[in-house]
């Protein structure tokens, strides 16, 4: 449970962060955008569609909500219970769900990694005396664009990589579990072997 409340803690923190990116671009998705030397300043040339970052956005809130939704139950199975039952129909729901989850992030993943890149190499090109995003950090941007670390801080791969730990986990959860049962039954015991010793039914 401790991975799902940790993968919803930076899913939130992951959607805030990519809000304020986008949101000091005056709202403009500038994955795989393009730049262009205004005077001394850098303006935006091109950017994509509104929907591409609205994509990245809604996965990873489907990720945080799925995450939530899992602890909650979770918590409540403990207090009501005193124990967290897994049963296998579920952990085979939860590793399905995973594996979903990690085919999405690692498709968001590259969409981020290959769309900053592409911005990155328009600035180097464009901006004079600029080797590197980090650089074009500190360079003045036209207005109203306020680019504070539009290149820094993304942590790309961090989600997906929670994820695929996640899946681990509850493979070897399911996997055990399954050892478990199949440990806990005797193959070679018979029906008459495994009835109740009291209150059998009648024979007629």
């Amino acid at each position: 449970m401790q991975c799902f409340i940790l993968q919803e803690m930076w899913g939130i923190f992951f959607i805030f962060l990519f809000s304020l990116k986008q949101g000091s671009f005056d709202g403009k998705c500038m994955l795989y955008g393009s730049v262009r030397l205004n005077s001394s300043s850098i303006a935006v040339l091109s950017s994509s569609s509104p929907s591409l970052c609205y994509f990245v956005s809604a996965i990873s809130v489907c990720v945080v909500v799925f995450c939530f939704s899992l602890a909650l139950y979770w918590i409540y199975m403990a207090c009501v219970d005193r124990e967290v039952k897994r049963e296998k129909l579920w952990m085979n729901v939860t590793l399905g769900l995973s594996g979903v989850f990690l085919f999405l992030l690692l498709v968001t993943g590259c969409i981020l990694k290959i769309g900053r890149d592409r911005l990155c190499d328009s600035v180097i090109q464009t901006a004079k005396n600029v080797t590197r995003c980090e650089e074009a950090q500190n360079k003045p941007w036209l207005s109203p664009i306020n680019v504070s670390q539009f290149y820094s801080r993304l942590h790309i791969w961090v989600n997906f990589f929670f994820w695929l730990i996640i899946a681990v986990v509850v493979l070897l959860q399911r996997n055990n579990g399954s050892e478990i049962r199949s440990e806990g039954e005797d193959p070679s015991a018979t029906p008459s072997e495994t009835e109740p010793f009291f209150n059998r039914p009648g024979c007629s």
